[in-house]
């Protein structure tokens, strides 16, 4: 019985195989078929100095840039625009008023990015005009679109910024002496602005503690004369300079004065 079950299981196993056999033939003839019909057509690949991989190469690198410039942007945002002197101007009078939680950080920020978007919406009009739509549409290269979309930034950096903070940077990077401003690197001017912006920031500042620091004073001074020595001067003052920023209506003119300052409006 063994014998006879290990010969039919012989004859079973020869029964698959015909058609394995079969279909293995099919895809043999099929492939040489293919390769008659392909003739003298070859496909290499290689890797090296060719024109596929350099051009590869330099997409990568452009892919790096630009995801490097698109996470520089809240740093771009804060040092290359309105937005560093306004935030500082609104946090001095925060703390001119006496009210530190007052408007919250949130708020202040809220009102100076928006503010920033107010000020510097010529300068991102003439960018997208001059630099992102004929990209978009093919008219000019990266390159090109980088140094027209620079411009209107570098013109509005120009107007802020102090010849002296300019100088400063220029000798401090034995740079020759510019002719025009096209000879003036972005990265000097860059820090030049800012340097100008934080000057400009700490003046204002100093102009709108003033009137606060008035009223300290008066109300310190009234105190003493009284003898309510006990009494922190800070609890009587506070009403008094909150009712003043109120009857002068000093949001707007803080406001007025930031926008006009940076030569809009």
């Amino acid at each position: 019985m063994t014998e006879e079950r290990t010969a039919d299981g012989r004859k079973c196993g020869h029964r698959w195989l015909h058609p394995l056999g079969a279909a293995l033939g099919g895809l043999v003839s099929s492939a040489c078929a293919m390769s008659a019909s392909m003739g003298s057509t070859q496909i290499q690949v290689q890797s090296g100095g060719t024109s596929g991989t350099s051009s590869s190469i330099a997409a990568g690198l452009e892919l790096v840039l630009l995801l490097t410039l698109i996470s520089l942007l809240p740093t771009i945002l804060v040092v290359m625009t309105s937005f560093t002197r306004i935030v500082i101007v609104l946090s001095f009078v925060r703390t001119a008023i006496g009210v530190p939680q007052l408007p919250p950080n949130q708020v202040l920020i809220g009102l100076s990015l928006f503010l920033t978007v107010f000020v510097m919406a010529p300068t991102w009009q003439a960018i997208n005009r001059d630099a992102l739509q004929p990209y978009l549409q093919g008219e000019i290269d990266q390159r090109t679109a980088l140094e027209r979309g620079l411009k209107p930034l570098r013109d509005f950096m120009f107007r802020q910024t102090r010849e002296r903070d300019i100088a400063l940077f220029m000798n401090l990077g034995n740079l020759p002496r510019p002719r025009n401003p096209d000879d003036v690197p972005t990265w000097v001017l860059v820090p030049a602005f800012i340097l100008s912006e934080l000057k400009t920031a700490f003046t204002m500042g100093f102009v709108l503690f003033i009137p606060f620091l008035v009223i300290d004073l008066i109300v310190s001074s009234t105190l003493m004369a009284m003898g309510m020595i006990m009494v922190p001067p800070v609890v009587i003052s506070l009403p008094f300079k909150l009712l003043l920023f109120v009857m002068v209506d000093g949001w707007d003119l803080l406001v007025r004065s930031l926008v006009t300052s940076f030569g809009a409006g």
